[in-house]
C-alpha cells in the first residue's frame, strides 16, 4: 500500500470491520492483526480462536480490588501503620479533580465517550500500522479494555491464571473485547472511568488514583491541579519510564503531550495548556508506611507486630495463616487499635532513660487493662527494624563482646511478647500463682508458716542443682531477716521463698502450675513443657520461684486478673475493626464482634481480692488492715511515685541475670523486665534491679495522672482470716501516709 492510499485503506478496512461485527467474527481477524505480525496470522483459524474464547467464562470476575488495611491508634486518627498488597484507597470520582478524567481520556482514550467498548476506528488505524512493521507497534485498547485487563490480573490466584490474564495472544485480546462490550452494556461511563482510576497502577506502589496524589504529591486527589493531574495520567502508559523522582525530563514530555491532546479535543484553551505547561513538576513524595517496620513512630512497632500477630491467629480472618495474611494485605479494613499513644510515649521515655537503645540489656514493659485485656502500651528500649548490620555483639556471662552480632539496637523479635519466642525467668512474680492456689484452696491470708533462712523441701533436687540438700532441693531467702513466722501478706510483701516452697507443698505445685495456664501462661521450651506436664507438674517445686520462661505481654495479663476480680481477659490489641462497607467484623457460630472482649471468670472474686490485698504489702501502699505486711517490703518506693492505690510484685532469678516488676493499679497493669536477650546468664547485676520497678511505677503515675482515684477492694474477713476469725480493718485511703519499709 502507498502512503497515498492510507485514506482510501482505512475506509475499506472500516467497512470490512463493520461487516464482521455483524456476523460475530470480528474478534478473531482483528485480534490476530493487532497481536501478531502480519505474515503469522496465515493459516490462524478464526474458528479456533473463536471457541477457545467461548469456553471461558464470559462474565467479568466480580472481585474487588486489593485494598490497604490501616492500623490507628486508640483515638482512631493517629496511623499507626498500612498493610497491603497493593497501595489502594477506593475513592468516588466526584471526589477526584476533574482534571485527572480529563488527562486520562486525553492521554489513553480520546474517543471514550464515542464507543461501546471497542474502538473500530482505532482498531483499524492499528490494523495498518501493525501491518506495516511487521509487529505490534500501535494497540487499539480502550479504557474499558484496560480496565478489563486490571480486573483480570487482580481475579488471577495462579500463575496460570496470571498469565492468561497478561499474555500477549489474539485469545487474550478477544476476551477482553467480549468482556468490555459486555462492561459497557452494564455501567455507564463514568462508573467504568471511577473504576479505572481505582485499580490501574500509577507507579511507586500507588495503585489507584488516591494512592497516587498521596505519593506524588501528599494531597487528596481533589487537590490535584491541571499539571498535576496530566503528570499522573501520563505514568499510565509506562510508570517506570515516567517516573518524575527518576527521569524529570521524560515526565515532563510526556505530561506536555498529554496536555496538548486535552487542549486538541477542547478540554482546554491553548493559553491555559501553554500556562500548564510552563510550571515545573513539583513532587512532594511520600512513602505510605507498609508492615510494622514503618510505623510512623519507630516505638510502636513492636506493638504493631503484636496486632500481626494477633490478627494471624483469628479465624474470622480465614482458615489459615496464609489467607489471613491476604486478607490483611488485600482486605481494606479499617483497625483501630488499643495503643494509647501517649502512654506509650510516656513508656518509651521512662525505659530508656534507664537504658540505652545500645545496651545488651533489653529493658522493657507491656500496660494492660483489668477487665479487657487491652494492650495500652507495648515499650522496649530497641529499634524496631530488620536490619543488623551495625548492631552491636553478644557478650559472655562476664560482659565480654564476642564474635556474634546482638539484637541491639535493631531487633524485630517479639522481645514483650506475643510471639514464639520463650521470653525469660521471671522469679519470684511467680509466687502468685502458689498463692492464688493456696487461696483458692480455702487456705486465707493469715495462714502462718514458720519460715527459716534455707529450708530443706520434700522436692527432689535437679541434676546438678546448687541449692540442695543431698537428693533435696534447698531453697533459702535472699536475706536473713526474713526468718520467722510469715503468712502470705508478709511473705508476699518480702518475697520470702522458704515460705512459698512450704505453701507450694501444701497445696501441690501442680495446682500452682494449673494456676499459672489458667491465666494465660503457655510453656515454650521443651524443658518448661516437660515439667509442666501431667506427669511431673507436682514435682516442679523450683516453679514458685519463677524459673520457667514467661513475657512481660503474659505477666500483665496474669496481674490484670487479679486487679480484675478473678476475670481473665486474653491479652487484646484491638477496640474495633470494619470492613470497606464499615460493618463489624465478626466472629464464631454465634457471631460477635472480633475485636471484643473474651473474659471469663478464672477464680472467685474474693480469692483476687485476698491476693491484691498481699500484693499491696509489696509497693508499701500497705494492705486493708494495717499491721500485717510485716513492717518492709521489697518495693517501698512504688507507692510514693505513683500516689494511687498500688499493689504489684517483684522478681528476681538466681546470679541477677534478670530482674521483673510487675504492678497494678484497679485499671492498669503494667509488667516490667531487665534481662540480656542474646544471653540469658548475661547476670544484670544489682544496680539494674531497681530500674523495672522505677519505669513501671513512673508509667502507672504517668497512665493515671488526671483520673480519678479509685482504690481496690478489701478482702472478707474469712479469706483474710479464716472462719471466725479477725475483722479487717477499714479499706485504706486513696492517699495514706507509707509505712516505714526496707528494701531488698
Amino acid at each position: 500500500m502507498g502512503v497515498k492510499g492510507d485514506g482510501r485503506d482505512i475506509g475499506r478496512l472500516v467497512g470490512r470491520v463493520i461487516i464482521l461485527v455483524r456476523t460475530g467474527l470480528i474478534m478473531g481477524v482483528v485480534v490476530a492483526a493487532l497481536a501478531l505480525p502480519l505474515a503469522a496470522v496465515v493459516g490462524y483459524g478464526v474458528k479456533a480462536s473463536v471457541d477457545q474464547i467461548n469456553s471461558q467464562a464470559q462474565s467479568l470476575p466480580d472481585v474487588p480490588p486489593a485494598q490497604t488495611s490501616r492500623v490507628y491508634a486508640a483515638d482512631g486518627t493517629t496511623l499507626i501503620s498500612q498493610f497491603y498488597e497493593e497501595n489502594r484507597t477506593p475513592t468516588p470520582l466526584a471526589q477526584v479533580s476533574p482534571f485527572v478524567a480529563q488527562a486520562i481520556v486525553a492521554a489513553e482514550d480520546s474517543r471514550f465517550y464515542d464507543h461501546h467498548g471497542v474502538d473500530v476506528k482505532g482498531i483499524a488505524r492499528a490494523f495498518v500500522t501493525n501491518s506495516r512493521s511487521g509487529q505490534v507497534a500501535q494497540g487499539a485498547s480502550t479504557l474499558t479494555m484496560q480496565y478489563v485487563r486490571n480486573v483480570l490480573r487482580q481475579a488471577a490466584r495462579t500463575p496460570q491464571e496470571l498469565q492468561a490474564a497478561t499474555e500477549q495472544t489474539p485469545a487474550r485480546k478477544l476476551r477482553e473485547m467480549q468482556l468490555a462490550v459486555a462492561v459497557e452494556q452494564r455501567l455507564s461511563k463514568t462508573e467504568i472511568l471511577e473504576r479505572y482510576l481505582n485499580i490501574v497502577y500509577f507507579g511507586h506502589q500507588a495503585y489507584g488514583i488516591a494512592a497516587a496524589s498521596g505519593v506524588y504529591f501528599s494531597k487528596r486527589p481533589a487537590e490535584l491541579t491541571l499539571p498535576e493531574a496530566a503528570m499522573l495520567a501520563g505514568l499510565v502508559q509506562a510508570p517506570s519510564a515516567y517516573d518524575p523522582a527518576g527521569d524529570q525530563r521524560a515526565a515532563t514530555t510526556r505530561r506536555d503531550y498529554i496536555i496538548d491532546r486535552m487542549a486538541s479535543t477542547g478540554q482546554l484553551t491553548r493559553a491555559v495548556a501553554d500556562q500548564a505547561k510552563g510550571q515545573p513538576i513539583a513532587l512532594r513524595l511520600s512513602e505510605p508506611p507498609s508492615d510494622c517496620g514503618s510505623t510512623a513512630e519507630n516505638s510502636w512497632g513492636f506493638f504493631c507486630d503484636l496486632v500481626k500477630s494477633w490478627w494471624m491467629e483469628q479465624p474470622a480472618f480465614g482458615s489459615t495463616p496464609q489467607e489471613r495474611l491476604s486478607r490483611l494485605r488485600r482486605g481494606g479494613y479499617r483497625i483501630v487499635t488499643s495503643l494509647d499513644v501517649n502512654l506509650q510515649g510516656s513508656a518509651q521515655r521512662n525505659l530508656t532513660a534507664k537504658e540505652a537503645t545500645n545496651s545488651a540489656f533489653a529493658h522493657g514493659l507491656v500496660a494492660i487493662e483489668p477487665g479487657t485485656g487491652r494492650v495500652r502500651a507495648m515499650a522496649v528500649n530497641r529499634v524496631y527494624a530488620v536490619d543488623q548490620s551495625h548492631n552491636g555483639p553478644k557478650v559472655d556471662q562476664q560482659g565480654r563482646p564476642t564474635n556474634t552480632t546482638g539484637t541491639y539496637p535493631n531487633t524485630v523479635n517479639p522481645l514483650l511478647g506475643g510471639g514464639d519466642l520463650p521470653g525469660f525467668q521471671a522469679g519470684s512474680t511467680f509466687k502468685l500463682f502458689t498463692m492464688l492456689a493456696a487461696l483458692e484452696a480455702g487456705k486465707p491470708l493469715a495462714t502462718s508458716i514458720n519460715s527459716p533462712r534455707k529450708y530443706r523441701s520434700n522436692y527432689p533436687a535437679a541434676a546438678g542443682e546448687p541449692a540442695s540438700c543431698g537428693n533435696r532441693w534447698c531453697p533459702s531467702n535472699a536475706s536473713a531477716a526474713m526468718t520467722g513466722q510469715q503468712t502470705m501478706w508478709s511473705g508476699f510483701g518480702k518475697s520470702v521463698n522458704t515460705y512459698f516452697v512450704q505453701l507450694e507443698q501444701q497445696v501441690g505445685a501442680d495446682k500452682a502450675v494449673a494456676m499459672a495456664e489458667r491465666l494465660g501462661l503457655r510453656w515454650r521450651t521443651a524443658t518448661d513443657k516437660l515439667q509442666a506436664s501431667a506427669d511431673n507438674a507436682a514435682g516442679w517445686g523450683a516453679f514458685t520461684l519463677g524459673v520457667a520462661d514467661t513475657t512481660p505481654l503474659e505477666m500483665a495479663n496474669a496481674y490484670a486478673t487479679i486487679a480484675a476480680d478473678g476475670s481473665y481477659c486474653e491479652p487484646l490489641p484491638v477496640l474495633n475493626i470494619t470492613d470497606p462497607d464499615g460493618a463489624p467484623v465478626m466472629s464464631g457460630e454465634k457471631p460477635v464482634d472480633v475485636a471484643a472482649p473474651r473474659c471469663r471468670q478464672v477464680f472467685n472474686p474474693e480469692v483476687a481480692r485476698a491476693a491484691v490485698d498481699a500484693a499491696r504489702c509489696v509497693t508499701g501502699y500497705g494492705a486493708a488492715t494495717s499491721g500485717v505486711c510485716g513492717g518492709w517490703s521489697t518495693a517501698p518506693t512504688v507507692y510514693p511515685t505513683v500516689k494511687r492505690p498500688v499493689a504489684g510484685k517483684t522478681g528476681t532469678t538466681d546470679n541477677n541475670q534478670a530482674a521483673w516488676f510487675v504492678g497494678f493499679s484497679p485499671t492498669l497493669s503494667v509488667a516490667s523486665f531487665i534481662a540480656d536477650p542474646d544471653n540469658p546468664l548475661h547476670p544484670v547485676g544489682t544496680a539494674n534491679l531497681n530500674k523495672p520497678i522505677r519505669s513501671a511505677a513512673e508509667t502507672l503515675r504517668d497512665a493515671l495522672a488526671g483520673a480519678p482515684a479509685r482504690d481496690f477492694a478489701a478482702p472478707a474477713a474469712t479469706t483474710a482470716y479464716g472462719p471466725g476469725g479477725k475483722k479487717p480493718g477499714q479499706g485504706r485511703s486513696a492517699s495514706p501516709k507509707p509505712t516505714p519499709s526496707k528494701s531488698r
